[in-house]
């Protein structure tokens, strides 16, 4: 199918041809050798019909227009003699990420760290999924090189000239060890032996160890053995120091049986050796795809392609690229980013007059991408906004890339009724089978409740369908498909099919709305202030609804909506990227902490002469690409953060030549904006230089206003679904729209690439270029009176409506998680910022939970202890009542609903006309409290004032003001010493009431939309909705296994926690009594009750199976019967601070093994501290998941309860004065059985000067217990390596001084074996 528009720009007589390859669609932008235009559309996969939808499309239209008759016969090579250009984005590299099809290939990486890319950084995706599953590693068999570098600055900084002298002349006696290795590393070079060498950064390090010729040469050999002939090297440091890695790409290339050798410093030299890794390993993966994909492509065409065709490939930082210059790693975002090209250049624009005049400037937009198999969100306000990190089907990808948001919601997102709601997707009926109507036997999917509705009208689609490619869209089979649905549905229930088909449609859109949200309020950016870009072949069908929720009144939608990805690629830029990594001071703060010194420029001479030469690199691949010097734009960037944090944000270099310090000026201006604060007395840093050097590509003019010459003759009219009902509308024909021509909706415009469904009140208008600009009247509601509780009495009762839940559920959800978004953002500590040890949540106004956003699971569930605390203290007789303005912080775990002193909640109650609404929390680990040891966890602690300052209720902020000197004398004067970091405890509180605010204004607005009795009901509804799914597991699982449930496990020292649990088979209510557990013991493994219901709402939820809302509602069928003064219910003096972070490991093992679910995991978060008068620094690891019914046991992830990340290696190294030895799997730790438990993880950490380390931890004496026959898991250990080799078990619970030369060694617990084991065959 095709259509052509006639342009006044003269033809080369060349075709130029720009193709998306989507997953459902392939969409064809063609300019003729006329220069008129042409688009097309075809199926991406049809094997009955063609190979290869680009080569086919390319075919068909040279067929039908070629200007000298020529035909171009299916099945003949392609005569290129009349193609000019041909520009592609594919999704060929995705579709092998996503379905792990890629080349096969090896890891090549330094000894000790193996198992890294495996781990990660150690969480897991679905923290409710017990199978903790994950995507398989790239890599299929993995090298590890005897080979290390340090950084030199830590180790050097208090030596003198002659000491250094004498360790360098000693790394001449060190020589790799041929003997076989201990399992301690006890042949392992000394830190600090070496020479010491400028880096690429300036940075000193010290290669301990240079890799052996003759082993690389020995260890490659075994992969090429093995028919591996694509290897990734992935080096500590190397980012720095490459030579090693070059060294070994060397001998890789000499030995010539590599046909693709990935250098992770050569693929992105940018510190963060995970990412890193796993870039390189993605460029090893995919770019052998690429090129078979490309062989296959000119297979279709004659020799005339590689050698008389330009043939460009987008990047997914939005610039063309020669092919041959095409990485796999360059193309995970290839076809999405023509579309962000496209509307880019077409939608952001001024506006004009009749006369060409400016009237408005240009607003910024978001692009709306909607496809087959997925929507992808975007913004764009002047410059292509990129990001350096992302991560896609489980592998991060350190490289250039737009800042693309996707969500697993397009045309073909299947539909689905699970517990009472309405879902879509994630799972797609992707291109083949495809949705019903497509007439493959497919899946009921989005686009079949559009056709149903008569939104996608079958007569005005192409006729691509059935076994000849001639019958359209198949609407009898869509409607047989919904009926099906419902009849065996309890949730359809009195719903037509239209209402069934309506509802999903509505649920769509707000799984859409949901990242919109996310992509502008969480960034600090009114989304009412933003127009909508709409494109991909279904996104103008939803794009209006969609406006209207979001409260933006403007809608663009391209005559190439439909195509706009590939129309994309034909103006897309030609762009090179340079980047070097740095380690330099670009501004000095001032003493007095009121800026920078403006007067210092430390990094100049050197930043210049950096960035010269790298766009000089640039500019010259562009000119041997053939294009001009006078044509090539250059410009510079620097990542910059400062001093001490993580938070690197690429600034473009200011054309302001009279700023002093011009990058610092846009760095504060962006930090303040994306994080809400300064952080005054710190230097700014350089990480990295960057240059883009880019060709320009197509910049369309402004189009002027034209007349108004009222709405255009209809084509036709139709019966479609809107929200009144079924309604007959005009519909009209694109080709036969005129500029000036005006639509009123409701109506349906078609063209042969697109449907776009104008909605009720929308107003379109056709441009002098002939694109609808669509104004969206706002949402009609009164609901601003019913913010007025006397007017609420008289409405009548508001009934529960599945549609409604559905989409409140992404609401109240959406609302939380924009919350944990604000905290990080806000927030300064490495826990909260970076290690992500937080928890947000939304309450009804009797404290009950709403949403809890899936953050943290110990944190589940607790704080709505903490919340009715509150306000039942503060209600209490004699107090001072809770007032508007009143925010709460407490942390006090026996009296005050919290887990353990360090996770302090910030608790704010919502107001509206002097009454409480709803109330938000915030809860946040802390660094420091005060205590007898540094991170306020000590590992011997007994009572409570021990482990830091107790907070029982106090308003943090009063009257509006935040109450600075009352909670700072709480947090310092404390009998056991105050906290250590004052300023980063007072600036994590602001973020936390910042998260908090946040969470108000959307749930005012929330109710401004709905109305304040609609969102009232529909918190209980959504309550409700979970505990019937609770109910309905308890009583599935009383009818197999008996109404009766009991377990029992022990902690280290023996003390037993015992769970029985009875179950109502017929309403599904359950008592879980923990009668038989130990008592309370001289220790800090007292779990306060918060604690255990935290824990059991975890399980619950993950026992259920399905995605559903959490909320206090999976626990209102439990009665909790736990023993007083037991180790689950202490009295609240006793050291709790282990309770939080081992008991409730234990305490969901207990319950996981009384319900039969799987076998238990590690039961630990290993708590490791370490620091001395200058720094803390606090981390949790990895260990063993337990092995289930169907499903082996993951290795080195963190489960149950907690979910944090781990510190990067080179981040680790180069921000503290530690060197990680080794961190990888402790193979064979995991529990056999007929499904294997996973492996813990070993750790080897040696300190670069004195230090105190601390280790908190279970799982040393008991294993993990198996389940069904099979066998537990290994304890762990933690170990101390003495100068000299002596080895000392320090066991489960240490703090003490580590000194230089010395190592502590974390061996985390396996996971427990499920099933008895096959017999070995004789």
């Amino acid at each position: 199918m095709s259509s052509t528009t006639s342009t006044q720009e003269q033809g080369d007589g060349k075709f130029h041809f720009a193709i998306d390859r989507g997953g459902t669609f392939t969409d064809v932008h063609c300019k003729l050798p006329n220069g008129a235009e042409l688009v097309s559309k075809l199926l991406s996969v049809d094997p009955a019909n063609y190979d290869d939808a680009p080569t086919e499309g390319i075919r068909r239209l040279m067929d039908e227009h070629d200007p000298t008759g020529k035909k171009y016969p299916r099945g003949e090579v392609v005569d290129t003699s009349l193609i000019g250009s041909i520009r592609m984005g594919t999704t060929v590299a995705t579709n092998a990420l996503l379905e792990r099809e890629g080349e096969r290939m090896g890891l090549v990486i330094t000894k000790g760290f193996g198992d890294l890319l495996k781990i990660g950084d150690q969480t897991r995706s679905d923290i409710f999924d017990l199978t903790c599953k994950a995507p398989e590693v790239l890599y299929e068999e993995v090298v590890e090189i005897d080979e290390r570098v340090m950084l030199s600055e830590f180790f050097d900084e208090n030596k003198s000239e002659e000491e250094i002298e004498l360790l360098e002349q000693k790394s001449q006696l060190v020589q790799s060890s041929d003997s076989q290795d201990h399992w301690y590393s006890s042949n392992w070079p000394d830190a600090g032996v070496g020479k010491r060498i400028a880096g690429v950064t300036g940075e000193k390090v010290i290669p301990l160890r240079c890799p052996d010729a003759d082993e690389i040469r020995a260890s490659l050999q075994k992969l090429a053995d093995k028919g591996i002939q694509s290897i990734a090297v992935v080096f500590l440091h190397s980012y720095v120091y490459p030579e090693h890695e070059t060294m070994v790409g060397d001998i890789a290339k000499s030995m010539g049986c590599f046909s693709e050798i990935s250098l992770s410093h050569e693929v992105m030299s940018m510190v963060k050796l995970v990412p890193r890794g796993h870039t390189a390993c993605a460029a090893a993966y995919l770019t052998p795809k690429i090129t078979e994909y490309l062989a296959g492509f000119t297979k279709g065409f004659d020799d005339g392609l590689m050698t008389n065709v330009q043939l460009d490939f987008m990047k997914s930082d939005g610039g063309l690229t020669p092919v041959n210059d095409f990485g796999g790693h360059q193309a995970i975002l290839s076809g999405p980013a023509g579309g962000v090209v496209g509307y880019a250049k077409t939608s952001y624009r001024p506006s004009l007059d009749e006369d060409g005049n400016v009237v408005n400037k240009p607003i910024p937009v978001i692009g709306f991408d909607m496809g087959g198999t997925s929507t992808d969100v975007s913004r764009y306000d002047g410059t292509l906004e990129l990001v350096f990190e992302t991560t896609t089907a489980g592998v991060s990808i350190q490289a250039p890339q737009l800042d693309i948001h996707t969500v697993a919601a397009g045309g073909g997102s299947r539909l689905f009724l699970q517990n009472g709601l309405f879902v879509v997707g994630p799972e797609s009926s992707k291109a083949h089978p495809g949705p019903v109507c497509y007439r493959k036997n497919g899946y009921l999917s989005v686009t079949d409740a559009n056709v149903v509705l008569g939104r996608v009208i079958p007569a005005h689609f192409p006729s691509i369908f059935g076994p000849n490619e001639d019958e359209p869209l198949d609407l009898d089979g869509a409607r047989a498909a919904f009926q099906a649905l419902a009849e065996k549905n309890e949730a359809a229930k009195g719903r037509t099919l239209e209402e069934l088909a309506y509802g999903f449609v509505q649920v769509a859109n707000e799984a859409m709305c949901r990242p919109i949200r996310n992509l502008t309020q969480m960034r600090g950016f009114d989304i009412t202030k933003h127009a909508l870009a709409c494109f991909g072949g279904a996104g103008p069908q939803h794009a209006c609804a969609m406006a209207r929720a979001l409260g933006i009144t403007k809608v663009y939608v391209h005559r190439y909506g439909g195509i706009l990805s590939a129309y994309g690629l034909s103006m897309a830029d030609a762009v090179v990227e340079e980047q070097e990594p740095s380690a330099v001071v670009y501004a000095v703060a001032k003493n007095d902490a009121s800026g920078f010194d403006e007067d210092q420029d430390p990094s100049a001479s050197i930043r210049e002469a950096r960035l010269e030469h790298l766009a000089e690199k640039a500019r010259s691949t562009l000119m041997k690409q053939g294009y001009s010097r006078e044509s090539i734009v250059i410009e510079k960037y620097l990542n910059m953060r400062y001093q001490g944090t993580d938070n690197a944000i690429m600034i473009k270099e200011s054309k302001n030549a009279n700023v002093q310090l011009p990058y610092a000026k846009t760095f504060v201006e962006q930090y303040h904006r994306e994080f809400g604060f300064d952080l005054e007395g710190r230097d700014l840093l350089i990480d990295d230089m960057r240059v883009r050097a880019f060709v320009p590509g197509a910049t369309l003019t402004p189009p002027p206003a034209v007349p108004l010459i009222g709405p255009p003759p209809p084509a036709g009219s139709t019966r479609a679904y809107f929200e009144n009902g079924w309604e007959t509308v005009s519909t009209y024909s694109f080709d036969d729209l005129t500029p000036g021509h005006e639509i009123k909706g409701p109506a349906i415009l078609f063209q042969s690439i697109s449907t776009i469904v104008l909605e009720v009140d929308c107003i379109a208008l056709v441009t002098a270029d002939g694109d609808l600009d669509i104004t969206v009247a706002p949402k009609k509601n009164d609901n601003d009176t019913k913010f007025d509780h006397g007017k609420e009495e008289e409405e009548v009762e508001i009934k529960e409506d599945p549609v409604q839940l559905s989409i409140y559920a992404h609401r109240f959800m959406g609302i939380a998680e924009q919350m944990g978004r604000t905290l990080a953002r806000t927030a300064i500590s490495v826990n909260i910022k970076e290690r992500l040890d937080f928890s947000c949540a939304l309450f009804t106004s009797d404290g009950g939970l709403v949403a809890n956003a899936p953050h943290i699971p110990v944190h589940l569930g607790a704080m709505q202890s903490a919340v009715r605390f509150q306000v039942e203290y503060w209600n209490s007789e004699g107090r001072e009542g809770i007032k508007e303005g009143d925010v709460f912080v407490a942390n006090h775990p026996q009296l005050a609903g919290g887990s353990h002193l360090p996770d302090i909640t910030v608790i704010t109650p919502v107001f509206h006309e002097g009454k409480i609404l709803f109330f938000v929390a915030a809860r946040g680990h802390h660094s420091d409290i005060g205590g007898i040891s540094p991170g306020s966890m000590p590992p011997h602690s007994t009572i409570l004032k021990e482990e830091g300052a107790r907070i029982v209720a106090f308003k943090l902020v009063k009257d509006g003001k935040f109450q600075e000197d009352g909670i700072t004398d709480i947090l310092v004067n404390q009998e056991f010493g105050g906290t250590r970091n004052l300023k980063d405890n007072l600036s994590d509180l602001r973020a936390q009431v910042a998260a908090n605010n946040s969470g108000i204004r959307l749930l005012q607005q929330l109710v401004k939309d709905n109305g304040l009795a609609n969102v009232e009901a529909y918190m209980h509804f959504i309550q409700h909705n979970a505990e019937m799914a609770v109910r309905k597991m308890l009583k599935d699982f009383a009818s197999k296994h008996g109404k009766r449930a009991h377990a029992i496990d022990y902690m280290d020292d023996g003390t037993p926690i015992e769970l029985t649990v009875d179950i109502d088979p017929l309403t599904g209510s359950a008592c879980f009594d923990f009668e038989g557990t130990g008592p309370q013991i001289l220790g800090n493994i007292n779990a306060p009750p918060a604690v255990t219901y935290s824990a059991v709402i975890y399980s619950l939820r993950s026992l259920v199976g399905q995605d559903i809302p959490l909320n206090q509602g999976c626990l209102t069928p439990i009665e909790f019967k736990i023993p007083p003064f037991s180790l689950l219910n202490p009295s609240d003096d006793v050291g709790v601070v282990g309770g939080n972070v081992l008991t409730s490991q234990r305490v969901v093992d207990v319950v996981l093994k009384a319900f039969k679910a799987c076998a238990a995991s590690q039961g630990c978060m290993n708590n490791l501290t370490f620091g001395d008068d200058r720094f803390g620094y606090y981390e949790t690891i990895a260990g063993g998941a337990g092995a289930g019914p169907t499903w082996d046991g993951r290795s080195g992830v963190h489960t149950h309860c907690t979910n944090t990340r781990i510190t990067d290696p080179e981040i680790l190294e180069r921000r503290y004065p530690v060197l990680l030895r080794r961190f990888g799997l402790r193979t064979g730790s995991g529990g056999a059985g007929m499904h294997t438990g996973g492996d813990g993880v070993v750790r080897e950490i040696e300190p670069l000067r004195p230090l105190v380390m601390s280790i908190l931890s279970e799982r040393r004496c008991l294993r993990p217990y198996g389940l069904e026959g099979g066998e537990g898991g290994k304890t762990g250990r933690n170990l101390l390596i003495k100068k000299g080799g002596i080895v000392l078990n320090i066991g489960g619970k240490r703090s003490g001084s580590i000194n230089v030369g010395e190592r502590l060694v974390i061996e985390s617990p396996g996971g427990g074996g499920y099933g008895e084991r096959s017999p070995t065959p004789p």
